[in-house]
């Protein structure tokens, strides 16, 4: 794949625009943020495409940059476990059709210890970064304040856990064990959403949320993704929904040292 360094120019001025990227199981987000981490510009979107080993997911994300305006640096929310910009799991990714899918074992070699950053930056010419995605939609809306707690719902499920506005090590508590032998993911993504009805996955919602807090006793909660809009408002608990561009907005905060 040919860089586009050249074709991409500099953004004019000291102060730097991000390129933010929220890679979702169903479509891909992003847009421009200025140096004080507002849009530039709306964001714009395009279908996840599947198969989607990570060759096809960069040429998705070089399409968007192309509908944007220039930019100094990338930031990027991937849907599984990413250390050090590298991809250890992509349980989208691995499937032949997208979520619910069977896996394909090619496309699992693919992604195995992908270095995902380093091939974005590859490609864009830019300085590039690579977190988990709820990690990256949890930095945007925590008040940094005790122990917070941020989960997203919707083509799956994500958690990001923070201490006093500190990232903790991630953890895939959604894809630990919950009910019937199934996990979170599998019981509260979107698939199961639709199945049971929202009235339902509500009731699921709720008991997810009580596991949680008997294991992490968090201060506070924060409830994003595509889906969060479907909860009923009464969650018997602290908790604030926050608008899905968090998951853009968070881009400006692995430049500022609160993401690793």
């Amino acid at each position: 794949m040919t860089p586009i360094v050249d074709t991409i120019p500099m953004a004019a001025g000291a102060n730097p625009r991000t390129l933010a990227v929220d890679v979702g199981g169903t479509g891909i987000k992003a847009s421009v943020l200025d140096a004080r981490g507002g849009l530039l510009t709306t964001e714009v979107r395009l279908p996840t495409r599947y198969p989607c080993p990570p060759t096809r997911l960069i040429e998705t994300v070089l399409q968007l940059a192309g509908q944007l305006p220039a930019f100094d640096r990338v930031s990027v929310g991937f849907p599984g476990m990413v250390r050090a910009g590298t991809v250890l799991s992509a349980p989208h990714f691995v499937t032949t059709r997208g979520p619910g899918s069977p896996v394909d074992k090619k496309l699992t070699r693919a992604w195995d210890h992908f270095a995902l950053a380093a091939a974005i930056e590859g490609t864009l010419g830019k300085p590039t970064k690579v977190v988990n995605d709820a990690d990256l939609q949890g930095a945007a809306v925590i008040a940094g304040q005790g122990l917070e707690f941020v989960i997203t719902l919707g083509t799956g499920v994500g958690t990001a856990l923070f201490h006093d506005g500190a990232l903790t090590p991630h953890l895939e508590l959604a894809h630990h064990p919950f009910r019937n032998n199934k996990t979170y993911n599998e019981q509260l993504g979107d698939a199961a959403r639709r199945r049971l009805g929202n009235r339902r996955w509500n009731k699921r919602v709720k008991l997810a949320l009580d596991n949680f807090d008997r294991l992490i006793m968090f201060d506070h909660l924060y409830i994003g993704g595509g889906n969060a809009h479907r909860l009923d408002p009464d969650l018997g608990r602290e908790a604030t929904i926050v608008d899905n561009i968090a998951g853009i907005l968070g881009g400006i905060r692995l430049w500022d040292g609160h993401v690793p």
